[in-house]
């Protein structure tokens, strides 16, 4: 199943939810929410600098990770940045293929 990298920042208002209900209750939301999609949350981690939180998430496919991007960011309460990981064996397959590119100016 596709893995994906989901870093975050809350709202001052999000964190104040974070506050209330404490950092688990965030773990359970996304974790079930994930479940809902056919996937599953592999870790999540709270941070500090200029990312509140790194989660790392496997669902189905690019369509369920976009409508969970979207479900996200459209709370209100944060505002998340999804990217497609790959695996070791995707990215030697990709080194196996022949690129016809021409840099700029080149």
């Amino acid at each position: 199943m596709p893995k994906y990298l989901i870093s975050a920042n809350y709202t001052a208002e999000g964190m104040a939810g974070v506050r209330a209900a404490g950092a688990k209750s965030r773990v359970d939301a996304v974790s079930t929410m994930l479940q809902a999609m056919g996937g599953r949350l592999e870790s999540f981690h709270f941070a500090f600098g200029d990312t509140d939180v790194y989660a790392i998430a496997e669902v189905p496919d690019d369509e369920a990770a976009a409508a969970v991007a979207i479900a996200i960011n459209s709370s209100g309460a944060v505002s998340a940045h999804t990217t497609k990981l790959l695996t070791v064996e995707q990215v030697d397959e990709a080194l196996r293929l022949t690129v016809d590119y021409q840099a700029p100016g080149a």
